[in-house]
């Protein structure tokens, strides 16, 4: 007979944030080869997610089994290091890829991803390649590290995240400036490069038309210079690739100017290098806008707070907050860091962090000390997240999360971590590349040769084999997906709307069906008491009593709901309750005076021992289900007390949302409950769905997602806490109010930052018009690509081909940065 063991994958593996890395991959051979252990997997039911281990127990012990566990976390922790990064240098897609293949060459780098926009992301293996080795090897690549995310390390849960060569100074971020400067400057002076090839190039050919000079090598001193110009960024990133042992666009038009010198031809060889270096300077130009949107991201926290500490204001730097202390923050000015209200009242502009478009009014809490240790219960009007920005009141705040924890910072971070995720198009691009390229080269070659066979000269055949060489280079199709993917995350983010990479967003547009969770979701997550319903001689105010004493050891909103109502309650006896234990998805149970009280469902009532549910109770709980409310049926030992009947309230736009949501093409849409059947019946009414499934446990969640995405994409829409383990197993996973929850934003492949339903139309919206916009990329570079390969077969001059090459380039770019300015036309 074997035992489970479950142990939270966060605790074994600090750095792992994903169930597909493959860390989790080695844990599971390193465990399931020892003595005892028949199998070990992962478990994507809980939140976060939990890796079990099935174990002998005579052969080992439990103990031994979490011992070798958390060795082979600590081991691999030890062994397998995850590096995150922004760098400069790399607006152009090509450059990044080449950048990315160099890594992957170090020998123990195992994953190597950078993204055009900047985000870097290695796995290696620290036996094989150290940490400052690596970053000797980012450094000798050109790139610059400006922003780098530490890792995660046992015992902490915070991530400290490192400014390079940080410097606290003036309201300003130095270090950000600093890198701007450096590759906004490199790509200014690509552009003046390219603007100088173009005027020596204009030069080099008016002159011999203009005037006869004495010698030919003064006529061609003006496209020497163009050549220099126009080729200088060319020839430094094609000597990078033949070092990386690649041959990429800019060695092959190196390689095309070079033959059209060879050949006399010096002004179509120069013009070919001018239209080229300028493509790239205007692709640059493109990809640092985009760039610059995430960037503004973090750009939204103040350097300083003035913190009190002592019984004095002092002004420090916000990486020097720590949990528990108080800052004042005054009329206008951004908030320093997360945290909770205790003093003062204002309007907060939460729309840098949550996307929100009207400011939301804060208050101090009731019990700051309770709001410490519990903050991710803290409610909304007394939440305040770093980054936004304080309307006309004074406010002291308490800090519950660093500077580099805050729900900006995360944010940031995992838009970084986005950028480096392929969608499936990109996919799609890079194998077609694969093939297409040598495919390409071979035609080329045999091109080359062609003066054997047709009735023409060496330097002709050569001609046109440069010319189809240049019509060929996908340089479009390789930016054609980056660039609309990295545009769009950028607009999400800046909208409240946390999209972590191309595959989800890809997939968003794609849904066959929506699966809404009930409870926080369409409805306000509030619930109160609408109804006590005594049985027979028990009174309202003994009923109230002894539920209350058991619900106050839960941590439920239903069992908040009671909580409440029952203080406010006249009449009231106070019991102490002890020994509560939760029956998954019908109830709890407790001792009181040494008698058992059970608190839940009618289901709870039907399975427990003791006394059967009377038939008239279980008809007045069945017309109140009927109504719309859940109930609470309350049993004191043999004696039943009644029945207490709550509602949430449906959330005001959700009829709205689900109306907008069928207006963009999504016909199914679900709501799934534990609640009673009647219930998510009488809630599904209201908000306008007309499917609804209740009575569902964990478990049936999880099974009717699964049948779901049988039959076509799915997403499931929940809190991403309870509602994890359905949201693991649909194609998207959509989380609300992730602004207010580090589980959420873990578990969430799209985080909606605030607790408006609103945006999920827009998400849905802004993933058409990306793919949209990615299949018009497509189509451009593939038709231009088709277009050009027979047109210079037939006699057409590189220059023309040059000219169009790069121009779709730059159209693919511009079209993709459309996304920016993306709005949902109905919010």
């Amino acid at each position: 007979m074997t035992e489970k063991l479950r142990l939270k994958i966060p605790v074994l593996l600090p750095e792992v944030t994903d169930e597909r890395d493959q860390c989790l991959t080695r844990m599971e051979t390193m465990l399931g080869d020892q003595d005892g252990i028949t199998e070990v997997h992962v478990v994507t039911d809980t939140a976060p997610s939990t890796l079990c281990i099935h174990y002998e127990p005579g052969r080992i012990s439990l103990q031994r089994v979490r011992e070798l566990a958390e060795a082979a976390g600590a081991r691999l922790t030890k062994k397998y290091g995850h590096f995150l990064a922004k760098v400069s240098e790399t607006s152009h897609v090509g450059r990044a890829r080449s950048r990315a293949e160099r890594l992957r060459s170090i020998e123990g780098v195992l994953e190597a991803e950078v993204s055009g926009a900047g985000g870097l992301r290695v796995e290696y293996d620290r036996d094989r390649v150290s940490e400052e080795a690596l970053r000797a090897a980012i450094g000798e690549l050109g790139l610059h590290l400006s922003h780098e995310y530490a890792e995660r390390r046992p015992g902490s849960r915070h991530e400290r995240a490192e400014h390079v060569e940080h410097d606290h100074g003036e309201d300003a971020h130095p270090e950000q400036e600093s890198e701007h400067a450096h590759r906004h400057g490199n790509s200014r002076a690509e552009l003046g490069f390219a603007i100088a090839s173009g005027v020596f190039l204009l030069i080099g050919w008016l002159l011999p038309k203009l005037v006869a000079l004495p010698a030919e090598w003064m006529n061609l001193l003006p496209l020497w210079a163009a050549y220099g110009f126009g080729g200088f960024f060319t020839a430094r990133e094609a000597f990078e690739h033949i070092r990386n042992r690649t041959f990429e666009i800019d060695f092959l038009m190196l390689v095309a100017a070079i033959g059209a010198a060879i050949l006399g031809q010096w002004v179509e060889g120069g013009l070919l290098l001018f239209l080229f270096s300028l493509g790239h300077s205007l692709e640059h130009f493109a990809m640092a806008r985009a760039r610059r949107a995430i960037e503004s991201l973090s750009d939204l926290t103040p350097q300083d707070a003035t913190v009190i500490r002592n019984g004095s204001e002092q002004v420090i730097s916000v990486d020097d907050l720590q949990v528990g202390d108080r800052v004042r923050i005054k009329p206008n000015k951004r908030v320093p860091a997360d945290g909770f209200v205790v003093e003062g009242e204002s309007a907060i502009n939460q729309a840098p962090v949550t996307g929100e478009s009207v400011p939301v009014d804060k208050r101090p809490v009731d019990e700051p000390e309770r709001a410490a240790k519990h903050p991710e219960s803290i409610a909304p009007e007394h939440r305040v997240f770093a980054g936004t920005i304080n309307g006309e009141g004074a406010l002291t705040v308490q800090v519950t999360k660093r500077s580099t924890d805050s729900a900006l910072a995360r944010v940031v971070q995992m838009v970084t971590e986005a950028e480096t995720m392929r969608s499936p198009t990109q996919e799609f691009t890079a194998t077609f590349e694969r093939y297409f390229v040598p495919s390409v080269l071979a035609l080329v070659v045999l091109l080359l040769f062609a003066f054997m066979v047709l009735d023409e000269t060496f330097s002709e055949s050569f001609y046109r084999a440069m010319a189809v060489l240049v019509a060929a280079s996908p340089c479009a199709l390789a930016i054609a997906t980056p660039s609309a993917v990295l545009s769009s995350v950028a607009a999400a983010g800046k909208s409240g709307v946390l999209v972590k990479g191309g595959a989800p967003l890809e997939h968003l547009g794609q849904l066959s069906a929506i699966a809404f969770d009930k409870t926080g979701t369409l409805t306000e997550g509030e619930p109160r008491v609408t109804s006590v319903e005594p049985y027979r001689d028990t009174t309202s105010a003994e009923l109230l009593s002894v539920a209350v004493a058991v619900e106050r050891l839960s941590d439920h909103p239903l069992a908040a709901a009671i909580v409440r109502h029952g203080e406010d309650s006249p009449g009231q006896v106070t019991y102490e309750a002890r020994e509560l234990k939760s029956v998954t998805g019908r109830g709890v149970r407790a001792r009181i005076q040494d008698e058992w009280v059970l608190v839940g469902k009618e289901e709870l009532f039907d399975e427990a021992e003791g006394e059967a549910l009377p038939d008239d109770l279980r008809q007045r709980v069945r017309e109140l289900e009927t109504s719309g409310q859940t109930t609470m049926i309350v049993r004191r030992g043999e004696r039943y007390l009644g029945a207490i009947g709550l509602m949430d309230t449906p959330r005001e736009t959700a009829a709205a949302m689900i109306t907008r949501l069928r207006e963009l093409g999504i016909t199914r849409m679900i709501m799934i409950s534990g609640d009673n059947q009647s219930v998510a019946d009488a809630v599904a009414k209201h908000v306008g769905l007309d499917e609804a499934r209740g009575d569902l446990m964990p478990d049936d969640k999880v099974r009717f997602i699964k049948d779901l995405a049988e039959h076509g994409k799915v997403a499931m829409v929940g809190d991403g806490v309870n509602d994890a383990p359905a949201m693991a197993n649909a194609t998207v996973g959509i989380a609300m109010g992730a602004a207010g929850s580090d589980t959420a934003l873990e578990t969430a492949q799209i985080a909606l930052m605030a607790d408006d339903l609103s945006k999920l139309p827009y998400a849905v919206g802004l993933s058409r018009k990306t793919s949209a916009i990615i299949r018009q990329n497509l189509w451009m570079s593939l038709g231009m690509v088709a277009f050009l390969i027979p047109a210079t077969l037939l006699g057409l001059n590189i220059g023309p081909a040059v000219a169009l090459h790069e121009g779709s380039t730059v159209v693919v770019v511009f079209n993709a940065l459309r996304l920016l300015a993306y709005r949902d036309s109905h919010s």
